[in-house]
C-alpha cells in the first residue's frame, strides 16, 4: 500500500510539474532543435572525418543513429540525410563548417533548457561557459561516432577473415545485424546518462538519473511503436502535407521522443523531492 501511494505521488508531482511548467511547448522547442540541430550535426561530423581520412564515417554514422527509429519514421528522413551528406566537404576549418558545429551545439542548448526546468534548476553558469560546454559535447559525439563507425566498418572485414580460416565461427557471423543494434542502443544509454548528470545545473549521482533514463527508453519504445503503427495503417500524411511528409513525420515523432525525454527527468526530481520529504518527516 506505502508502495502505491508512493508511487502516485511521484508520478503525480511529475506529471504536474510537467503540464504546469509548459512541458508540452518545451518538447515542442526540443523537437524542433533536434531536427535543426541532426543535419548540421552530420555536416560538421562528415567533414571532421572526411579531414582524418575516414570517408565512411557518414553511411555508418546515418545508420547508426537512425537505427533506432521505427522503418516507417527512418527511412524518409534518412534518404534526405544521404542526399545532403553526398556533398564532399574536406574544408573542415571553414567558416561553414565551423558555423554548424555552433547551430549543432542549439540543439544541446534545448536540452539543458529542457533538463533545467525539469529538475526544477536555475543556471548560474556563464552563458559563454555553457556555450563552450555545448561545443565539446558535439565535438565528443562526432569522435564517439567516428570511432564505432570505423568499428562498424572493420568488423565486417574481421568477420570475413575468421570465417575464412576458421569454419566454425561461420553460424556466429550472420549475428553482426544484432550488435549493430546493440552498439546503437548502448551509445543511446551512454548519451541519455551524459545528458542527465552533466548538461543541466547542479550534481546528480547515477542512481539519481537511472529512473528517468529507464522511464525514456521504454515511453520512447512504446510511444515510437504506436505512432509506426499509425503510419503504416492510418496515416494520411502524405497527402496532407505533400513534398513535406517526410520532415513532418519527423517532427511528430521527435515530439514524442522529447515528451518521453523530459519527463524522464521529471520523474527523477520527483523521486529526489520524495525521498527529501520522507527524510524530513523521519526527522520530525
Amino acid at each position: 500500500m506505502r508502495g502505491l501511494n508512493a508511487t502516485r505521488r511521484i508520478l503525480g508531482d511529475a506529471l504536474g510539474h510537467f503540464n504546469t511548467d509548459d512541458g508540452w511547448a518545451m518538447a515542442s522547442h526540443v523537437a524542433i532543435s533536434a531536427l535543426m540541430a541532426l543535419f548540421p550535426f552530420l555536416i560538421f561530423a562528415t567533414a571532421l572525418a572526411s579531414f582524418l581520412g575516414a570517408d565512411a564515417f557518414s553511411q555508418q554514422a546515418v545508420d547508426l543513429i537512425f537505427d533506432t527509429w521505427p522503418k516507417e519514421v527512418a527511412e524518409p528522413i534518412a534518404q534526405e540525410v544521404h542526399n545532403v551528406l553526398g556533398v564532399r566537404r574536406s574544408d573542415v576549418l571553414t567558416f561553414g563548417v565551423v558555423l554548424a558545429g555552433v547551430f549543432a551545439s542549439n540543439g544541446v542548448e534545448a536540452l539543458r533548457l529542457s533538463l533545467n526546468r525539469a529538475y526544477r534548476v536555475s543556471e548560474q553558469r556563464s552563458i559563454f561557459r555553457l556555450r563552450a560546454q555545448s561545443l565539446i559535447f558535439v565535438l565528443v559525439a562526432t569522435i564517439g561516432f567516428l570511432a564505432i563507425s570505423l568499428l562498424l566498418v572493420i568488423a565486417p572485414v574481421a568477420l570475413n577473415i575468421a570465417e575464412s580460416n576458421f569454419e566454425w565461427i561461420a553460424p556466429y557471423v550472420g549475428t553482426i545485424t544484432f550488435w549493430r543494434y546493440v552498439i546503437a542502443l548502448t551509445v543511446l544509454i551512454l548519451a541519455l546518462i551524459t545528458v542527465h548528470l552533466w548538461l543541466p545545473a547542479g550534481r546528480r549521482s547515477l542512481l539519481d538519473v537511472l529512473p528517468g533514463i529507464a522511464f525514456t527508453l521504454l515511453g520512447s519504445f512504446v510511444g515510437s511503436s504506436v505512432f509506426a503503427a499509425y503510419l503504416g495503417r492510418f496515416s494520411s500524411y502524405a497527402s496532407t502535407y505533400a513534398g513535406l511528409a517526410s520532415i513532418m513525420i519527423a517532427v511528430v515523432f521527435l515530439y514524442i521522443i522529447s515528451a518521453m525525454f523530459i519527463l524522464g527527468g521529471e520523474l527523477n526530481a520527483s523521486i529526489k523531492r520524495y525521498r527529501e520529504a520522507r527524510i524530513v518527516a523521519g526527522a520530525d
